[in-house]
């Protein structure tokens, strides 16, 4: 990567994911989809800053001690004594079924961009979650003056309320959006019934430029700003698990764009929106190996450039 290459910011969650099994024993593991992609980009070698909340406790220290160890810069703010790190408590029954109960604080401060800021990432329950998704909002029009926007809506049907409620808000982001990537059961949850192909059209007359909808083990499928679609296969061998596949997904598909000069400033904006499928092609090409490198280890592994060669 270049040395000046415009900083890339994530804004949204930074949590502790707790697992308790039915014998009895419970594991903590740092997560958050947001802070998943922070990490995955900051691997790639981008200049990666993160706007998150967690607390001084010992939980918000472990998770700040993650991402910064993987490259990430915590943003002015991310770290507050008033308030505790957000958890998800996953409890798993015999068959290995879990049910979630979550503990989020997500009073945001305002974002504070870095100077020059050429990209902003954000998604899941940080873009729903209030107070603090008025501030994400904010965020996201400053860095559109300026720069380019991804989203990635993420959906937590059991704490972001009523499907009729969240979709307003989903497009209303879109909107703002050059990139947008979701998941097929995004889809389904949204949209109940339509294709990819028309939920990409739709957020396409939004604005967005490119909108990518990943199927999981048959691949993806993305639309270019030319109209034209295409699918291309999974790159899938050796799954240990798919924690933070899609994250890693992201983070690929945004580093390849990054570096394919597709984002990172409003002349980028423009060249996306003017972009076709083999202008596009080669960051699909670096999200599906990233994912793939991903799904080979536990957790959500976040791979570096030496790895997807």
């Amino acid at each position: 990567m270049s040395a000046t290459a415009p900083p890339v910011v994530v804004v949204g969650e930074l949590l502790v994911d707790i697992v308790s099994h039915p014998d009895g024993r419970s594991a903590e593991h740092v997560g958050g989809s947001p802070a998943n992609v922070a990490v995955g980009l900051a691997r790639l070698g981008h200049d990666t800053h993160l706007a998150c909340l967690v607390g001084e406790d010992e939980r918000g220290r472990r998770c700040a001690d993650h991402v910064e160890a993987g490259g990430v810069h915590l943003l002015p703010g991310s770290r507050s004594p008033q308030h505790p790190t957000s958890t998800a408590l996953a409890t798993l029954d015999g068959s290995g079924a879990a049910s979630y109960v979550f503990d989020l604080h997500w009073d945001l401060p305002p974002v504070r961009l870095p100077a020059g800021t050429g990209h902003l990432h954000t998604g899941s329950i940080a873009t729903t979650l209030t107070p603090g998704d008025a501030e994400v909002e904010d965020a996201m029009r400053r860095a559109r003056a300026q720069g380019t926007v991804s989203y990635d809506p993420n959906v937590r049907p059991t704490i972001m309320g009523d499907v009729d409620e969240v979709r307003p808000r989903v497009e209303h982001l879109v909107t703002l959006s050059d990139v947008v990537k979701c998941s097929e059961d995004d889809i389904e949850w949204l949209y109940p019934g339509e294709p990819a192909s028309a939920v990409m059209a739709r957020w396409a007359a939004l604005g967005a430029s490119l909108t990518v909808v990943t199927l999981g083990g048959e691949g993806v499928v993305w639309r270019a700003a030319t109209g034209e679609e295409a699918r291309a296969a999974a790159r899938i061998k050796d799954v240990v698990d798919t924690v933070g596949a899609g994250d890693s997904f992201m983070a690929g598909l945004l580093s390849g764009l990054l570096d394919s000069g597709l984002l990172g400033s409003t002349d980028a904006r423009a060249r996306l929106a003017a972009a076709g499928l083999d202008d596009v092609r080669p960051a699909i090409d670096r999200a599906l190996a990233t994912s793939g490198v991903t799904v080979r280890h536990a957790g959500a592994y976040a791979p570096t450039r030496e790895e997807l060669r």
